[in-house]
């Protein structure tokens, strides 16, 4: 290195040392919700996602570094409905006082049913619940799966940017307005890709029970093993149910999900003598080696999955 070269080096780490102290520290508890807010903040923003890709929320134990970037944070966001109940926790221990968004208000959240084994990840406890209790009515979190709810999640983070970077509102506000009007694009695109599809064979089977609110926008039946939280294990009898229903049915549309164990839908897809048709992406990103490093690109690799198979076609 060249002595004029040296010379430059104390202005370089000063020039980034500045940038860093200028940037906006955010936290966000999960990868989709992540990408939403890089979306929104670029390069203003310092972002720490608490659970990165191909990890998931629902059985998460947190860790020492994460508390530290909350104590650090100006802003946290979580997803709510019970999705992220554990990032409550976190910022309690963190001793964190400033703004926390909750992305999903405004939106009019979905129930679902749910056994005992879901341990209260819809109700946003984190603590199991008494058992005997039998089926009861949750809270859906899996709002995302809608992208028209999308945009909510959108606006719902461009107030908590600017909120907390008031300098900063006309860029929020303009790669916000950008971001919602790809959203909607694609969810345009959405719609006409499940309109090839026939009614009568809009049915999918996946591991679990995510994609609620994608059934109700888009007019697709899911049903799953599992309940709403990976972490709990379908009766032999629910599993024998769902597999006559697919026979029944004719349903050639079953997948994996990244973010639950392969073994039992597996069974499910051998037993029904139809074949698996890849790996959705529900409650998280995929690595960036993956199809899925995006809340667009997660959209747009289910959808591609979802429409062939449905018709009964293999997956280009």
């Amino acid at each position: 290195m060249n002595r004029r070269s040296l010379l430059a080096l104390p202005a370089l780490f000063a020039a980034r040392i500045a940038a860093a102290q200028t940037t906006l520290p955010v936290v966000a508890s999960f990868s989709i919700l992540g990408d939403m807010v890089a979306q929104v903040g670029g390069e203003r923003i310092s972002l720490r996602v608490i659970v990165g890709p191909d990890v998931d929320a629902h059985g998460f134990q947190p860790r020492p570094s994460d508390v530290v970037a909350l104590r650090q944070a100006r802003l946290v966001l979580r997803n709510g409905l019970g999705f992220d109940g554990w990032m409550d926790r976190m910022v309690g221990a963190a001793g964190y006082r400033g703004p926390l968004v909750t992305a999903t208000d405004g939106i009019t959240p979905r129930t679902m049913d749910a056994d005992d084994d879901d341990h209260g990840h819809a109700r946003g406890t984190g603590r199991a619940q008494p058992r005997g209790t039998g089926p009861h009515r949750v809270l859906d979190p899996h709002a995302w799966q809608d992208l028209r709810l999308g945009q909510v999640y959108v606006r719902n983070i461009a107030a908590g940017l600017i909120a907390a970077d008031p300098a900063g509102e006309a860029f929020y506000r303009q790669r916000a307005e950008a971001y919602a009007a790809r959203l909607a694009v694609l969810d345009a695109w959405v719609r006409e890709q499940i309109a090839t599809v026939p009614e009568d064979r809009r049915r999918v089977v996946t591991s679990h029970d995510a994609f609620g609110y994608f059934a109700a926008a888009y007019g697709v039946e899911f049903a799953a093993p599992q309940g709403v939280s990976t972490e709990s294990e379908p009766s032999a009898a629910e599993v024998a149910r769902l597999i006559r229903q697919i026979r029944a049915e004719h349903v050639t549309a079953i997948f994996l999900e990244n973010m639950t164990s392969p073994a039992m839908i597996r069974r499910v897809a051998a037993e029904a003598g139809v074949h698996l048709g890849g790996r959705l992406f529900s409650d998280a990103l995929s690595l960036p080696s993956g199809p899925a490093t995006t809340y667009e690109a997660m959209f747009r690799n289910n959808v591609g999955l979802l429409v062939p198979a449905m018709r009964g076609e293999t997956a280009r």
